[in-house]
């Protein structure tokens, strides 16, 4: 069985801004630490985009920088505030696919990984992801040419959750890549985005969500807007899988130490 460790929507910035008075860098570093501390022995940490607040070189590079010593290989998707160019620049060795997105497999013993790259930087309405037709057709043949079942992963949320102002930019084309999912073997799909934990099954498949190693969603169904954060602790993923089953795990860091009890 396979561990998972997903960490999204980091916003790291250049080190001069913070974001409603946290310090992005401070919340990812704590975060890695106990992910270090806790699961050493994870097969991947995935990175499902927005790993940068305003796509700069320099908090990329800081990026890089924290991540040298990390112990599992890592996994790169973007998101809506980073910059494809400017990430391929510090980071030229990452994969990415014919057309130039970053765009990746990876094939573990019992499940192959499927990582996407939603961003649209002249999106409109800003901010919203799309995946064109290059980008849907390489999935496709990603999930056709796999022998086992995938899990896939991506930034935008290809479903609306009830936050009125985060559905206004998730997926535009969210239905296109559900067509491509139902085709075939895909055990679960992952997203980031919304800095909230959610769980939908939308057409019959499963999707989840996760927090931000920096700030949080608060719970304001309904409401509009896209720029409600709260101070809640940062959080990370686990994901456990044998291929046709996963099971997910939610980790806030920062939480009071909790004693031992017998049951």
């Amino acid at each position: 069985m396979a561990k998972l460790l997903v960490m999204t929507d980091l916003h790291l910035t250049d080190g001069s801004r913070q974001i409603i008075g946290l310090d992005p860098m401070e919340r990812l570093r704590a975060v890695l630490d106990h992910a270090c501390s806790h699961q050493p022995d994870a097969d991947r940490l995935l990175l499902l985009g927005d790993l940068t607040h305003f796509g700069q070189i320099a908090s990329y590079k800081a990026l890089r920088d924290v991540l040298a010593d990390a112990p599992w290989p890592v996994s790169f998707l973007l998101g809506n505030h980073d910059r494809r160019t400017n990430f391929q620049h510090v980071f030229p060795n990452v994969s990415v696919d014919t057309a130039g997105f970053v765009q990746s497999t990876i094939d573990l013993p019992d499940m192959r990984l499927v990582t996407l790259d939603s961003l649209d930087e002249n999106a409109r309405p800003a901010h919203s992801g799309w995946l064109c037709a290059a980008r849907l057709n390489w999935l496709d043949a990603a999930l056709a040419s796999a022998d086992k079942p995938c899990l896939v992963f991506l930034h935008h949320t290809p479903f609306r959750t009830g936050f009125d102002g985060m559905d206004a930019i998730w997926l535009r084309n969210a239905n296109a890549f559900l067509d491509v999912i139902r085709r075939h073997t895909v055990t679960h799909v992952f997203a980031g985005h919304i800095h909230r934990t959610i769980h939908a099954s939308i057409g019959g498949v499963p999707i989840t969500v996760f927090k931000s190693p920096c700030h949080q969603m608060p719970m304001r169904l309904g409401q509009r807007g896209t720029d409600h954060s709260i101070d809640e602790p940062g959080a990370y993923g686990i994901i456990l899988s044998d291929g046709p089953n996963a099971v997910v795990h939610f980790e806030d860091v920062g939480l009071p130490a909790q004693a031992s009890a017998a049951y």
